[in-house]
């Protein structure tokens, strides 16, 4: 299995959960069929406005489906930049193994 770290985690202003791998792209997640996507332009992944999900279960969603789908384990590190995350929701990312 293949790792990248996440250089940064937001919430944009469209409310959806995204995801920013530092060098890996994933262009076809969309052949998945699980509700990941990715935004080419940005490079980053991103789940649709949480209706019945939380942002967490968005996070450990798009995780999954990554690591499962496409072979990558992303990971945090001390770089990520967290934007528009509420600072409960950061403790409770940080702690998903």
């Amino acid at each position: 299995m293949k790792i990248d770290q996440i250089s940064e985690i937001g919430i944009d202003i469209q409310e959806r959960l995204y995801i920013k791998p530092s060098s890996a792209r994933f262009d076809l997640i969309y052949r998945t069929a699980t509700e990941v996507h990715w935004d080419a332009n940005g490079l980053f992944l991103f789940s649709p406005k949480p209706r019945e999900w939380t942002y967490l279960d968005w996070y450990r969603h798009i995780v999954y489906v990554v690591s499962n789908e496409c072979g990558y384990r992303l990971i945090l590190s001390n770089e990520t930049t967290w934007t528009n995350i509420p600072e409960k929701l950061k403790r409770r990312i940080i702690k998903v193994k």
